[in-house]
């Protein structure tokens, strides 16, 4: 029998998952606030849901195959598309925008290393039918907010802003590319920071004429300084984009970064991603403006804006700031019975106390009262609960809070009622 999960999957022991909780609960909190509803789709999706629109690192990666029904499928890599099909049948009924969210599990077979795994969650935060730059500034404040909520500021992570219209426009008409290059250069820029010989092994490929060659070399060594690129007619929705984030006190977080493209196939526009300041992970997160892909998956048209943000490298965050997870405490009370007559009482006590909402344990069998205290400083309760004999005859029970050892005696009905542990 294995004795490990497959590789680039994960074995979520408790202390894990109470750190993804608490990430979980960050990622509902901020989009609870910014008024998103939440909504959810298949973990299986037809095959060319996917393929043709994702662009081809996301199409490599699938789990597909064939089901019984002899249909091409695949485990879902990204949750936009999906996204686009849901919404895609209800765009008439939809009041625009519309502002969802999910939190899907997404399965890609990535080569594992720190940051990268096989299998994640993700929080998609997406705006639908709004094409202005506050749309895109929403989204993005929502990310930082999340960051700021799990106790990052600006000095911990960085936005890093771009916008594909812009480089698009400066590579017609300052390069000389042809429109059709457009998607194969964007390709290889958005991979130069991470594989500098991309653009050059593109150019190559592609069969660039030298001029054109030469001024695709000189335009990428020079996205470091964005000045000039802010300075065009295209850069228009950028501007507004950091404008409203401005006025929204999240100017700090952000950086103009042209370098910035995003992968997917299907960006049309503002396109962003966080990291750590120290730039030691992945991206945090990634998002942008994507206006066509509605209408390619469902025939609606209908601009889109959204982000995705992941548990795995979001993890490796708030291990580095603040050391192993930590399990949540088990329970609040432990409820102890002295004797074997005492456990009826102690079995009702415990019912009523769950009723009012309260975590409560009991030993399952028959343990000494020292023994029943340890299990229950174990679980991390705050207070033990002790009935015993003579407790059992004056109707009440003793309450030991197991940080200071102090003892008070107290009726059952007031336990069963309002008693404040």
């Amino acid at each position: 029998m294995p004795v490990s999960a497959l590789p680039g999957f994960r074995d979520v022991f408790p202390d894990a998952l109470a750190r993804r909780r608490r990430i979980f609960a960050a990622w509902r909190d901020v989009a609870a606030r910014y008024g998103f509803e939440e909504y959810d789709g298949p973990p299986l999706e037809p095959l060319d849901l996917y393929t043709g629109k994702s662009g081809d690192e996301i199409v490599e990666q699938l789990y597909h195959f064939r089901d019984k029904g002899d249909r091409e499928v695949a485990l879902r890599p990204e949750m936009t598309p999906t996204l686009a099909r849901m919404v895609a049948q209800r765009a008439a009924q939809l009041k625009k925008p519309i502002r969802w969210f999910s939190i899907p599990q997404l399965f890609r077979y990535e080569r594992q290393q720190r940051g990268r795994l096989r299998e994640h969650f993700q929080l998609n935060m997406d705006i639908i039918g709004e094409p202005g730059p506050l749309a895109d500034a929403e989204v993005i404040a929502a990310a930082v907010d999340i960051m700021r909520a799990l106790g990052f500021g600006p000095g911990d992570v960085r936005v890093r802003l771009s916008d594909r219209r812009i480089l698009a426009d400066a590579l017609v008409a300052d390069v000389g590319l042809a429109p059709d290059d457009l998607p194969g250069a964007l390709s290889a820029i958005d991979r130069h920071e991470r594989n500098p010989q991309a653009v050059a092994t593109w150019i190559a490929e592609r069969g660039l004429p030298p001029a054109s060659a030469a001024a695709l070399t000189a335009f990428v060594g020079a996205l470091d300084a964005p000045a000039g690129l802010l300075a065009r007619e295209a850069a228009r929705p950028l501007k507004d984009c950091l404008a409203a984030l401005e006025a929204m006190g999240l100017a700090p977080f952000v950086d103009v970064d042209f370098r910035i493209v995003r992968g997917l196939a299907y960006y049309t526009g503002i396109v962003f991603e966080l990291f750590d300041a120290r730039r030691s992970l992945r991206a945090i997160c990634g998002g942008g403006r994507y206006d066509d892909l509605l209408e390619q998956v469902g025939g609606v048209d209908l601009p889109c804006v959204g982000f995705g943000m992941g548990d795995v490298v979001l993890g490796e965050l708030i291990a580095e700031r603040d050391g192993p997870p930590r399990s949540d405490p088990a329970v609040a009370v432990f409820v102890v019975a002295v004797g074997e007559d005492d456990r009826p009482a102690a079995l009702g006590l415990v019912h009523a106390l769950r009723d009012r909402g309260i975590g409560v344990e009991f030993a399952l069998k028959k343990q000494a009262l020292g023994k029943q205290l340890e299990l229950a400083v174990a679980r991390g309760a705050r207070a033990a609960v002790v009935v015993g004999s003579t407790e059992r005859a004056a109707g009440e029970a003793v309450v030991r809070r197991l940080d200071s050892g102090t003892e008070q005696r107290v009726p059952f009905t007031q336990l069963a009622k309002d008693y404040a542990f």
